[in-house]
């Protein structure tokens, strides 16, 4: 107890004899520092996060524009324009797409392919005028390499008009939100940065996994067109008849497999055991990359308009319909494919062979749809 005293006392002293005569400037401070942080605090903490998303801000700027960069001198690189298609680039970058009306649901999902075709057909468009010399595998890589630059022009545009829009109300919570969610923005501006490079030199990405699953399994067999942008193989597979189906490569095209399922389904007349698709899908966090794991629904993403008209086929039919994915996250499906998910092919080819031994019998008719953009990826 005494020691205690004793301490006590030392430290008294240590702190009043060199501040003793000072200590009402010292209190002053400090009340004049708690008076402003009571008054001024919130504005204080709006400011720093202010700067914390100007930086971001800046670095998605410089982004967008290396994006822009890359893309304008791949047009001039591979469609050798006689014009420079700067100006056509940019105009590109603006475009937009209006959602159909969905007040009344009644046919919105053949609104929604109508205005797809229509946009996909404008792309092209665009794409035969700033690249005339570009062939069909080149354009749909250079029409890839402008939609990825076109994502990261709308990502810089929107997060500036949230940063503007905090800065000109001084709003805390506009500014706090935005800064709350500006990791996982950045870190989908780095993917498709990354991707900007894999579809402007046809390269293979994430996506294409369940392509490179289905071109595995038609290598070596005959393939012919079922739908737009997809093709189809016929494959004998453990004494069963499998028809193998992926969009058209090895340009940058998802297809239609929507499109491709229902016509194999009514050439058969229904007569489909079962169907298996195969997908990248998002991992979460603590995943592993390429890791397979096995389901039952139409694995496709997208709008939803191939999702609803492969649901309508099986429904009609009352076809199973399984499903196997390759887990990966955003970065990893629009970057250059990693060997880990490379590696994933061969686990998913496995994995069919067991679900056709178990959920079908010797003579059926099975239908496998490898999902994705088969850029880089061949018949």
């Amino acid at each position: 107890m005494n020691k205690m005293a004793a301490m006590t006392a030392l430290q008294n002293q240590i702190l009043q004899e060199p501040f003793g005569e000072y200590s009402w400037i010292l209190n002053l401070l400090f009340y004049g520092v708690f008076i402003v942080f009571m008054f001024y605090g919130q504005r204080i903490q709006m400011m720093v996060m202010l700067r914390e998303v100007e930086g971001s801000l800046y670095k998605l700027k410089y982004i967008k524009e290396e994006g822009r960069k890359i893309a304008i001198e791949t047009m001039k690189e591979i469609g050798k324009p006689q014009t420079d298609p700067t100006t056509r680039v940019d105009r590109f970058l603006e475009y937009f797409t209006i959602s159909p009306q969905t007040l009344d649901p009644s046919g919105v999902v053949w609104k929604l392919e109508h205005i797809l075709d229509v946009r996909d057909t404008r792309f092209k468009d665009e794409i035969k005028l700033m690249a005339p010399a570009a062939d069909k595998t080149q354009a749909n890589n250079l029409e890839n390499t402008l939609e990825a630059a076109m994502a990261l022009n709308y990502i810089y545009k929107i997060v500036r008009h949230f940063y503007l829009l905090g800065k000109k109300t001084l709003s805390l919570y506009v500014i706090m939100q935005l800064q709350m969610i500006l990791p996982l923005v950045m870190r989908e501006a780095e993917a498709y940065a990354s991707a900007l490079k894999a579809f402007a030199y046809g390269q293979p990405i994430g996506d294409g996994v369940g392509a490179l699953v289905a071109a595995k399994l038609t290598r070596g067999y005959q393939t012919r067109k079922i739908a737009k942008d997809c093709i189809v193989a016929t494959v004998p597979m453990e004494g069963r008849t499998a028809y193998v189906v992926k969009a058209e490569g090895p340009g940058g095209n998802v297809g239609k497999p929507g499109d491709a399922i229902k016509a194999i389904v009514e050439e058969n007349e229904g007569n489909i055991a079962t169907i298996i698709m195969i997908d990248a899908a998002l991992k979460l966090e603590g995943e592993e990359a390429g890791e397979v794991a096995e389901g039952v629904g139409a694995a496709i993403g997208g709008p939803g308009v191939d999702q609803f008209k492969i649901e309508e086929s099986v429904l009609k039919y009352h076809i199973p319909i399984n499903a196997v994915i390759i887990k990966e996250d955003i970065g990893d499906a629009v970057s250059p494919m990693r060997k880990e998910i490379f590696d994933a092919a061969h686990k998913v080819t496995e994995r069919i062979k067991q679900v056709i031994l178990e959920k079908t019998k010797e003579g059926d008719k099975i239908i496998i749809v490898g999902v994705g953009n088969t850029i880089g990826i061949g018949q």
